[in-house]
């Protein structure tokens, strides 16, 4: 299959199923072609060498609110055709986050599932997260890691860990975490993964003398209902491709958002 610019698209029925058994899937194959994905990179670099001191790479959440050109990419023919196989035709945008771990001191990423963050906010946890590589993403330099096959539960008990060292604050307990399911994701720059809301996963510090940065790009099917009064407030989302199935409200991806402080 090929997109409206025609772009290969590497996905059929195998890989679908394999994301359904599984709750992941790599995907090795460039996700955008190479000029589009450069531009995006280099985007990227503008936005952090902009970071205001004291702010931290692996906290650049929701960045599209902000900077609007990032529309480019998540609504692109190419991601959109790539979500739809897996999600189908009607998708909603629900959020996206560069999670950049700098050389040397880049922290770890506790084990978790989305779906124990987000639960509140959704009536089904069907959120599907493309992990686009902006640089390699290796062992060395702390790629994402999964535990196969943990997608059919999604809110499993945490404890706290150290806020220093670790993106967050909580983790799963050890004992809910098998060791034998552990899966790491790696990846060459402009390549990606998906994995379930309710997949559990992380990824090690990066002590490497490379970076690894990740754009995570988050897509649900619009029959999913966003819930909470309120949270317009201070998130929004916005109908990517097809038609609304829930009655959800949606951003104007055309206008600034300001998000209002609780």
């Amino acid at each position: 299959m090929t997109t409206k610019q025609s772009h290969v698209l590497h996905v059929g029925d195998a890989e679908v199923q394999f994301y359904r058994d599984h709750g992941y899937f790599v995907y090795q194959h460039p996700l955008f072609p190479q000029e589009k994905f450069q531009r995006l990179q280099h985007f990227f670099e503008g936005m952090l060498a902009e970071l205001p001191a004291g702010k931290r790479p692996e906290a650049m959440d929701v960045p599209h609110f902000a900077h609007r050109e990032l529309f480019e990419w998540l609504f692109a023919d190419e991601v959109l055709d790539f979500v739809e196989a897996f999600i189908g035709p009607d998708i909603v945008l629900w959020s996206s986050h560069f999670i950049s771990k700098p050389p040397g001191d880049g922290k770890r990423v506790p084990w978790h599932e989305d779906s124990a963050y987000w639960a509140p906010r959704l009536d089904r946890h069907e959120v599907l997260t493309v992990w686009l590589a902006i640089d390699d993403s290796t062992r060395e330099n702390g790629c994402m890691r999964v535990v196969s096959d943990t997608h059919d539960h999604g809110f499993s008990d945490y404890e706290p860990v150290d806020a220093e060292s670790h993106v967050f604050g909580l983790e799963i307990v050890p004992e809910q975490v098998d060791q034998a399911g552990i899966v790491d994701l790696e990846l060459s720059a402009g390549q990606c993964h998906i994995h379930h809301a309710k997949t559990i996963h992380g990824s090690d510090p990066n002590t490497s003398d490379r970076r690894r940065c990740g754009y995570t790009m988050r897509y649900m099917p619009a029959s999913v209902k966003v819930l909470c009064d309120g949270l317009q407030a201070t998130h929004e989302v916005y109908l990517a491709r097809g038609q609304d199935r829930a009655g959800n409200e949606y951003g104007d991806p055309r206008a600034p958002f300001v998000p209002v402080a609780g």
